[in-house]
């Protein structure tokens, strides 16, 4: 309860989505990252892409999963904001690098490329307006 009490407290633009919009779209989006990123990973097993295409996926994994204990739990928007720039560098770096590899997995990531674009700017937009408070 601090944590949502700690997030209410921060000061957000007024173009921020609310908060109840953000469950909804994670649940699609990790249906879409489970199943593209399964692939990837089930060809990399079967050695029919090199470790350097799987590669950005397994950092965007890492990346995505620990921000929440960052910015949730040690309530730092600025490690936050670095974090949430590596998801979305990741991200970029994942499409291009599958891409000539299995093009429907590189596309499937737009959804998820859309909203880290946007969550992206929120999160900078966060830092910036509480910077020192």
């Amino acid at each position: 309860m601090t944590t949502y009490n700690w997030y209410q407290t921060l000061i957000k633009p007024s173009w921020a989505p609310p908060a109840w919009l953000f469950g909804p779209v994670w649940t699609v989006l990790y249906a879409i990252i489970a199943m593209s990123f399964g692939w990837v990973f089930y060809l990399a097993l079967q050695r029919k892409i090199a470790l350097i295409v799987v590669l950005p996926f397994i950092l965007n994994l890492v990346f995505n999963l620990i921000f929440t204990p960052i910015q949730f739990g040690l309530k730092s928007n600025l490690l936050a904001g670095i974090d949430i720039l590596l998801v979305l560098g990741t991200l970029i770096w994942a499409m291009v690098a599958i891409y000539p590899h299995v093009r429907w997995v590189a596309y499937a990531q737009i959804p998820y490329l859309l909203w880290v674009s946007f969550a992206t700017i929120l999160q900078l937009t966060v830092t910036y307006l509480n910077w020192g408070v």
